[in-house]
């Protein structure tokens, strides 16, 4: 052989067993990524479970049994719908969960839609297959009905133009949605964590532990803390699950875009640690929190002033102008009217 052949033959050669080497790699990562999936899907499962079997009360249960004859007479058929809604719901959430790790699924639920669903509280699998089976029904169903309703009417290019226009509405009608939720709960973060903060502070200012605070934060300030209450509980929730309090409180510093939550996570974290007196930085966070709300609503209202100015415009200076030059134009048309007579 040349030596022309041999050096081709060891360039291919080379170029095989980086490709192979690749394909391990590769191959290696795509299975740590799916037990990663697959351990963070078992303990959400673990935690959604110990949710439910934790709301369920005895004593419910036992007034159930007590007057069966009472209670199901009246409620057997809301029972029933209940159980065959949240039965359908179960059955399109499975089957939206086996479709996640498919190239569809990959496509339908991205990376910003998974982003979305955590922002608006729904960390699950079953949530995520919800809303991958909404999108494709949307894909489906909206393009059939649109289709249908302009078959009579529109012909031609025209046709085939709305029925793109319905499959793109219905595929993106479900992010809207979640858009918008995620947008008011991320402004609901930035108007209570002033008040997360000051209750942190007075909770381990009367020597409750953090884990103490947390819990009574949920369970007590669940109404003026709807968001961040919520999104405790679920971090709570992962913690009794097995994940640390670093893992389990992770997902709340990344997913609102907060930097002023994400200093709260990282010192609710070094406080799990190692401990410490916290109510000092606490109260010196929170009023540089309330100077920053204070310097966010001057700029609202200067915006505002602005804003008015052009409705002021618009509206009052019409009616100001009769009122005020209206007696005198008046006036002097009546007086030209008597001159010509």
């Amino acid at each position: 052989m040349q030596p022309n052949q041999l050096f081709a033959l060891a360039l291919v050669l080379a170029a095989t067993g980086l490709l192979l080497l690749a394909g391990l790699l590769i191959a290696r990562l795509a299975a740590a990524r799916r037990s990663a999936r697959t351990l963070a899907h078992a303990l959400d499962e673990r935690a959604l479970h110990s949710a439910e079997a934790g709301s369920k009360s005895p004593h419910a249960g036992a007034g159930w049994n007590a007057s069966p004859s009472l209670s199901s007479r009246g409620s057997a058929p809301n029972g029933i719908r209940q159980r065959g809604i949240q039965g359908f719901l179960e059955r399109c959430a499975n089957a939206g969960t086996r479709w996640l790790d498919t190239p569809v699924g990959r496509q339908f639920v991205a990376h910003e839609d998974r982003r979305l669903l955590e922002q608006c509280g729904f960390v699950d699998a079953r949530a995520r297959g919800l809303f991958l089976i909404a999108r494709v029904v949307g894909a489906v169903v909206l393009p059939l009905v649109a289709g249908t309703l302009a078959h009579a009417q529109v012909q031609g290019p025209r046709y085939v133009l709305v029925v793109i226009v319905a499959f793109v509405c219905g595929v993106m009608a479900p992010k809207v949605v979640l858009g918008r939720r995620a947008t008011a709960r991320r402004a609901a973060v930035v108007d209570e964590l002033p008040m997360l903060v000051d209750l942190l502070r007075l909770l381990q200012g009367v020597g409750l532990s953090l884990d103490q605070s947390l819990q009574v934060m949920v369970n007590d300030f669940r109404g003026v803390l709807p968001v961040l209450s919520s999104e405790l509980e679920i971090a709570q929730r992962q913690f009794a699950a097995g994940r640390t309090r670093e893992q389990s409180l992770a997902r709340l510093a990344s997913s609102f875009d907060n930097e002023d939550l994400r200093a709260v996570v990282r010192l609710l974290i070094q406080v799990d640690r190692h401990g410490g007196a916290v109510q000092e930085p606490l109260k010196q966070f929170g009023d540089r929190l309330r100077e920053t709300r204070r310097a966010m609503l001057r700029e609202r209202i200067g915006r505002m002033a602005v804003k008015m100015t052009g409705v002021m415009i618009l509206t009052l200076l019409p009616a100001l102008m009769i009122v005020t030059a209206g007696p005198g134009v008046l006036s002097v048309s009546h007086s030209l009217k008597t001159m010509h007579r």
